[in-house]
């Protein structure tokens, strides 16, 4: 009887267990969670820089209007002359900054509503210009050497520099007398 009454027991109370709830009701919390993680909104590919590789090769100032020469660091077959006047193939000169300085000149070109600020490359203006063989050293002033026909027989004295005084403001004569 015992098992019976813990059989009816349990019965009884199955009905006042609580149902076992779906994931659903959850479904609300989830997405408007205030721990939820933000996702990162996807920058738009970028366009490629047209001037990444160009540097300003030359610059020359002229009354009919300014004029620089671009080129490139990887096609060496890439060569522009812009000037101010207009565009030449979609470049543009938008500004130059002149410099007294060599290879300081700034200039700001534009294509295709993209802008770019290019200086000189450091690295080509301290290369050897061709055909000169380097960069020539300051000349210096060398004496021409003198021609003497030795003298047949004898042998000419050496030359002998003279005394040089270390103090000029001592006297000239050595003191040989030791005060203590």
């Amino acid at each position: 009887m015992s098992g019976l009454v813990i059989g009816v027991t349990c019965f009884a109370r199955a009905d006042d267990l609580p149902v076992k709830l779906g994931f659903d009701r959850y479904k609300g919390i989830l997405e408007h969670s205030p721990f939820a993680v933000a996702t990162a909104v996807v920058a738009p590919a970028a366009t490629p820089n047209f001037a990444k590789d160009l540097y300003i090769a030359n610059a020359a100032k002229s009354p009919d209007g300014d004029m620089i020469t671009i080129a490139s660091m990887t096609d060496r077959d890439f060569k522009k002359y812009l000037t101010t006047k207009g565009p030449v193939d979609g470049y543009a000169i938008t500004n130059i900054e002149w410099s007294d300085d060599v290879g300081k000149t700034k200039a700001t070109i534009s294509k295709d509503g993209q802008y770019a600020s290019l200086g000189f490359n450091e690295a080509e203006l301290s290369k050897p210009i061709p055909g000169r063989g380097g960069v020539a050293p300051a000349p210096t002033f060398q004496p021409a050497p003198s021609f003497q026909r030795p003298m047949q027989g004898a042998t000419p004295a050496p030359h002998v520099r003279g005394v040089i005084q270390r103090n000029p403001q001592a006297p000239a004569t050595p003191n040989s007398s030791v005060e203590e």
